[in-house]
């Protein structure tokens, strides 16, 4: 009798024990979901990014506190990698800490801890997925600077890099070796006028996800930004030169070329283009910076010296206009900024032609016609207070 109440009691205690293993919190978290890989930032002048990395897209909510002042964003179904660093200290001025914590069974919440914000946008990108989230300081606009001796900050990204090679001619040909050559031109190019401050975002063979390139350009408070790029088509006939701006649009060429230029699919690409988040962030983006007009100018000065500059083999039925799209590297960029498909590298005749160095130092001096001229309508360059920049990270 004794025996069996002792195997009662160990069998009660195994089913209890086995009770709080299941239904421990820690292990309540499905493995299906989403995981919360990494979380970094970059800081500019009076703006801050911050990427959150994911093993997939995920929902979330987000809102806003007072006293003390924070953001914060639940993803949902999700949880945080243990390797990660949860904590990450700002103090840009816009931020104080970034801090990230398993806040239920299913929901990560990411809190950003505000000192002294203006405004915030919040989207989603894919391959990898990752969320993004811009958040805007109070910067204090600066007086008219004199034309006579202002410097325009111009930053050139070279698309692609490292193990992303972009698109790749019928002969081999890399796109983002070409396209780094022609930064590499029209760097050397616009740096011969002293008006003129120019940075790139990569100057040499290394990858920079799509994000932090955006980034750069506004780390460095520049006036301008230019992402160049080859294009790239099954249609091997076809050829000629195209310069985008941000803009959701349902053009089926126009978003095929912003799918190869993200790595998402155009299913993916037409269903981003039906997200109301994204479409939102895109119109307050454009609002906020009043920069769209200013870069539908931009892209057609460089298209139109782009086409009349490449010699008569270019012009006119080549000519393939100035389009919009929903080009990740274009998202949040606070100054008129563009996307130049230089040529086709998948046209056998194009790909000949980028292949030569003549053809390169064309290109190059074709968008810094564009530029120039661009630059020399524009009304007098409006500059952000520049502040100390922390490094990027």
């Amino acid at each position: 009798m004794f025996l069996n109440l002792e195997t009662g009691v160990k069998k009660i205690v195994q089913y209890v024990a086995l009770t709080l293993v299941f239904f421990s919190p820690s292990l309540l978290i499905a493995s299906d979901n989403v995981r919360v890989k990494d979380i970094r930032y970059w800081s500019g002048p009076d703006y801050t990014r911050v990427v959150i990395d994911l093993s997939e897209s995920v929902d979330f909510r987000k809102n806003r506190l007072s006293n003390p002042g924070r953001l914060y964003f639940d993803l949902l179904n999700s949880n945080i990698a243990k390797e990660i660093k949860t904590n990450l200290p700002v103090g840009d001025g816009i931020l104080k800490t970034v801090r990230a914590s398993q806040f239920n069974t299913t929901t990560v919440r990411v809190v950003l801890d505000l000192e002294e914000i203006s405004d915030f946008d919040t989207f989603m990108i894919d391959n990898p997925a990752r969320m993004v989230i811009d958040v805007y300081g109070k910067g204090k606009k600066a007086e008219k600077p004199d034309t006579s001796s202002a410097k325009r900050r111009i930053v050139i990204d070279a698309g692609h890099g490292g193990h992303d090679p972009g698109a790749i001619g019928p002969d081999g040909l890399y796109e983002k070796d070409v396209v780094l050559d022609i930064a590499l031109r029209l760097r050397k190019i616009l740096a011969a006028n002293p008006a003129n401050e120019v940075f790139l975002t990569r100057d040499n063979d290394v990858f920079i996800p799509l994000e932090e390139r955006t980034a750069i350009a506004n780390r460095k408070n520049a006036d301008l930004f230019v992402s160049i790029h080859a294009n790239a088509s099954p249609r091997r006939q076809a050829r000629g030169i195209e310069t985008y701006l941000l803009n959701w649009t349902d053009d089926e060429e126009a978003n095929r070329v912003a799918a190869r230029e993200n790595k998402i699919s155009l299913k993916q690409m037409k269903a981003m283009n039906r997200k109301m988040d994204v479409v939102d962030v895109i119109k307050s983006d454009l609002l906020r910076e009043n920069k769209r007009d200013e870069s539908i100018k931009l892209a057609n000065y460089i298209q139109r010296c782009m086409v009349t500059g490449l010699g008569e083999n270019q012009r006119h039925e080549h000519d393939l206009g100035v389009k919009q799209a929903l080009f990740y590297v274009l998202f949040g960029a606070r100054m008129p900024s563009v996307l130049v498909e230089v040529s086709f590298i998948s046209n056998p005749e194009e790909e000949r032609l980028l292949s030569q160095d003549s053809y390169r130092t064309g290109i190059a001096k074709a968008i810094a016609e564009g530029l120039d001229n661009y630059i020399a309508s524009a009304p007098i360059i409006q500059k952000v207070e520049f502040r100390s920049i922390s490094p990027l990270r």
